[in-house]
């Protein structure tokens, strides 16, 4: 199977010399010192004639819950957290007798003597040669995986379960018709430049792709930060809450606490240096329980200090900043300061 350029082929023995190791996240061949995300492999999607919607039918491994809770799927698609280690088989099960942070953080309860998330890729094909990526969505039925692109996982539970959810729940909608065009234009940026952004910041191998892509991350920031300050509402679309604001949170609730330190993406932090993004991500962390109920600080913090080795050899995490997050009514004395307060 062909692998995106700038990647390489993995194998289940990658663990001999011969092969590339998972946890080089650009390859050191590769001059340009660019970190390139490969693509998804699985793209299915729920609601097909393969794939029909129904409750416990399917399992998801990670991620995508912020999703899952707004549109009231936790009876219908029950999930795994994997463990926050990812070594070089990749994202590993909890055990047993651990006691990890997170919820649902335990053994795959869908095959019992499967230990790492790399064992149910080779189960869908023993000749995969891409990554092992979080989210999974899995079919328990059919015994295959149904779609590991998030973008898409997210937009299937939009509407994919609506004939079996309560009214209330049918009602959430995070991507309305009038808003869509100018989401999917915002995800653009948002995803290449944010999402991405930050790894591309982190994982990059040469001064030249690391200033690049860390000035290309500031300057959607700063879109960012212009949209919120002139919103009308709490979220990035006024008084609703849509995929915009999901989008944005993941890599915005992650950044003081890991991407300014961990990933170098310190030319501000979000605290002192972003006045409407913080506002906002702290509404959503205190305010919307599906966004605050699904953030694991230990987790975060934990499974990106002491799984880059590429980029940090001893796996030292730092303690600060203290707080992981700010409550609503607290400004760091740096943005008290610039308000005149």
């Amino acid at each position: 199977m062909s692998v995106r350029e700038g990647s390489w082929q993995l194998s289940k023995d990658n663990m001999s010399e011969d092969n590339k190791s998972i946890l080089n996240w650009v390859d050191p061949k590769d001059k340009s010192g660019e970190f390139k995300r490969q693509s998804s492999v699985f793209r299915n999607w729920i609601g097909s004639d393969d794939f029909p919607a129904e409750k416990d039918r399917y399992h998801l491994s990670h991620r995508a819950l912020i999703v899952r809770k707004l549109k009231g799927l936790e009876d219908i698609i029950p999930f795994t957290s994997v463990h926050w280690h990812m070594g070089e088989k990749g994202w590993r099960f909890a055990t047993k007798d651990e006691n990890a942070p997170g919820a649902n953080t335990t053994p795959d309860p869908v095959h019992d003597n499967y230990t790492h998330l790399r064992d149910i890729y080779f189960e869908n094909n023993k000749d995969y040669g891409g990554r092992f990526t979080v989210p999974t969505l899995y079919d328990k039925k059919q015994k295959v995986i149904v779609n590991n692109e998030s973008s898409e996982i997210i937009r299937m539970f939009y509407r994919a379960f609506d004939g079996i959810l309560p009214e209330k729940f049918k009602s959430v909608d995070l991507l309305p018709k009038d808003l869509e065009a100018q989401i999917d234009e915002t995800n653009e940026w948002t995803y290449n430049d944010v999402n991405n952004g930050v790894y591309k910041s982190g994982f990059a191998t040469t001064q030249e792709a690391y200033e690049k892509a860390v000035k290309t991350l500031f300057k959607s920031l700063d879109q960012a930060e212009a949209d919120l300050a002139k919103s009308s509402g709490p979220y990035y679309h006024g008084d609703r809450l849509t995929e915009a604001d999901v989008r944005l949170y993941t890599t915005v609730i992650r950044f003081d606490p890991v991407y300014v330190q961990h990933f170098k993406c310190n030319i501000r932090d979000i605290r002192s240096g972003y006045p409407a993004i913080h506002n906002w991500v702290r509404n959503l962390y205190w305010n919307e329980d599906a966004f605050g109920s699904t953030t694991e600080f230990t987790h975060i913090k934990n499974h990106y200090t002491k799984s880059h080795k590429q980029i940090n050899q001893f796996a030292i995490t730092p303690v600060g900043p203290i707080p992981n997050i700010l409550p609503l009514d607290e400004e760091v004395p740096a943005a008290k300061a610039a308000a005149g307060r």
